[in-house]
């Protein structure tokens, strides 16, 4: 128990060592569907798909065990939703790099990150945000977070009429609720890991209903994949212009703030938030997530980042580095059981975004909501994580709301100079974009 307390922050006191490798399997199996969206996403660049695979999981298990060790947190990261999709759609497709130059612009954020974090640019930037609108972060993600396992369960879908409306009920939304109502009712009965038997139980009826697709001689356990047609392929031609600057600047930014989004919204959550609102280990979990996306990048993976399903083994009880141990090893078994684990349909991993969007959403009650300079821009940040499915927009547009609405009503000293100049960098990211 020394070596658990010194290395990863675990107090018998206060922890149970079953607690936190519980909540570590169930971060694992809610965020575990990155092990084949990944390499879905990415594979339309041309990249191989096997070798993508265990880039991903490499990935994320050196991210998540430098973290662990690092920051003692737990917190567990992976390659980031949305800017995967960054990667092969916008990189790729409409600006026309290919994806070795991609895996090239990848390299130089995380070697930026690294100096930026080193230099406790995050760090100054994470303590400047106003109170209220951490509280509007917090419960920000827990609402992203319940809508993302809505829509992975297609109880919520396209509607040209609305934009989004109510799925049809097919097997996969069915599963779903499902899914949803059984967390909510274990979790309500006080069932200790009930998340983490949420998602087994609803992945089994998942089977008879042919949601859960075993498939033909399937076998538990198979050999790694090779990673070779990946790895390290960087190709820095053609990156010395504006259109480059301008790319890693927009990864940056978007990065830098879906991290310390998450961040402040599992801190929270834990109950780790010190009087004055700094966040212990914030600086080496930031540095963690930076040096993981650099080891990402030599991987062939797009940028990481720290997981809003983290909460879900906070729900459980982790509160230690145990808990992204756990994670870690999970993600280094996982190019041995692949199978295994791309049998977990993403419909029976709904139940436990819901719930931990359900626990998150108490943040709210703790913002001003007389004042509404205070109000407005916490509003702006909660709606639009949602309706831009993005933590980083939320986070840009709240704090445009906030100095916006303090400069309006003369209210200079509750405005920071790190606020104005991101407010003016965001204008100038938005105007280019």
């Amino acid at each position: 128990m020394t070596f658990l307390e010194k290395a990863l922050g675990f107090d018998s006191k206060s922890m149970k060592l079953r607690t936190e490798i519980i909540a570590g399997a169930t971060t694992f199996l809610t965020m575990s569907y990155i092990l084949a969206v990944n390499p879905a996403i990415l594979t339309t660049t041309g990249m191989d798909k096997g070798a993508l695979f265990t880039g991903t999981a490499l990935a994320a298990a050196i991210a998540t065990l430098l973290l662990a060790f690092m920051a003692k947190l737990p917190f567990a990261q992976a390659p980031s939703m949305g800017l995967n999709a960054f990667f092969a759609y916008t990189l790729c497709v409409s600006l026309k790099f290919t994806w070795q130059q991609s895996l090239a612009i990848m390299l130089i954020e995380g070697i930026l990150f690294i100096i930026i974090t080193f230099f406790n640019v995050r760090e100054m930037i994470l303590n400047a945000i106003p109170t209220n609108l951490r509280y509007a972060i917090s419960a920000g993600i827990g609402m992203f977070i319940a809508f993302i396992g809505l829509k992975n369960a297609d109880i919520i879908v396209d509607n040209q009429a609305t934009l989004v409306g109510l799925g049809a009920f097919t097997p996969t939304c069915i599963l779903g609720i499902i899914a949803i109502l059984l967390s909510g009712a274990l979790m309500a009965r006080n069932v200790k890991g009930s998340l983490f038997w949420g998602i087994i139980i609803t992945t089994i009826i998942g089977i008879p209903m042919g949601v859960t697709v075993i498939p033909d001689s399937w076998m538990p356990v198979s050999a790694p994949q090779d990673i070779t047609p990946i790895f390290c392929k960087f190709d820095f031609s053609g990156l010395m212009n504006l259109k480059t600057v301008l790319v890693v600047f927009s990864l940056l930014l978007i990065n830098i703030f879906d991290t310390i989004g998450t961040l402040m919204g599992l801190a929270d959550k834990t109950g780790i938030v010190e009087p004055n609102g700094n966040i212990p280990h914030v600086k080496e979990a930031m540095m963690s997530d930076a040096i993981g996306t650099t080891c990402g990048a030599m991987l062939g993976s797009s940028t990481l980042t720290t997981y809003v399903e983290s909460a879900s083994g906070i729900a459980e009880g982790g509160r230690s580095g145990v808990t992204a141990f756990t994670v870690g090893i999970f993600f280094i078994v996982a190019l041995f059981l692949s199978p295994i684990f791309l049998l977990i349909p993403s419909a029976a991993t709904s139940g436990a975004l819901v719930m931990v969007g359900v626990l998150m959403i108490d943040s709210v009650k703790k913002i001003n909501l007389q004042d509404i300079t205070e109000s407005f821009p916490a509003f702006i940040t909660m709606i639009t994580m949602v309706l831009c499915y993005s933590i980083a927009d939320g986070i840009c547009l709240g704090i445009l709301a906030y100095v916006f609405m303090k400069t309006f009503t003369r209210q200079w000293k509750d405005l920071n100079w790190t606020l104005i100049v991101l407010a003016v960098l965001f204008i100038l990211n938005f105007v280019k974009s």
